[in-house]
């Protein structure tokens, strides 16, 4: 893939600091290290989007958490390819 392809991650959330406790609004979770990542080409709309699996250990996704991934691909690869299109008028 490019180095300019876009990048939609999926990755497990880990709990944020113990000292962020005392932040108002701070956020509990954070996102960890990605094992799914996917990579969708913004300046060439031929070349097919691709998804990466990164991990050292075994992750188990629900299918319903897998079905969002990759409709937040799909939706990646819907602006890119209408960018694109645009770009060509």
């Amino acid at each position: 893939m490019p180095d300019d392809a876009w990048v939609v991650e999926l990755s497990e959330a880990v709990p944020a600091p113990a000292a962020w406790t005392e932040i108002r609004n701070a956020a509990t979770y954070l996102p960890g290290a990605a094992f799914l990542v996917a990579f969708v080409p913004d300046e060439d709309p031929d070349p097919e989007p691709a998804v990466h699996i990164h991990s050292h250990d075994e992750h188990v996704v629900p299918y319903e958490i897998m079905r969002w991934f990759m409709e937040q691909v799909t939706g990646q690869v819907e602006r890119c390819r209408a960018a694109h299109a645009q770009e060509e008028c």
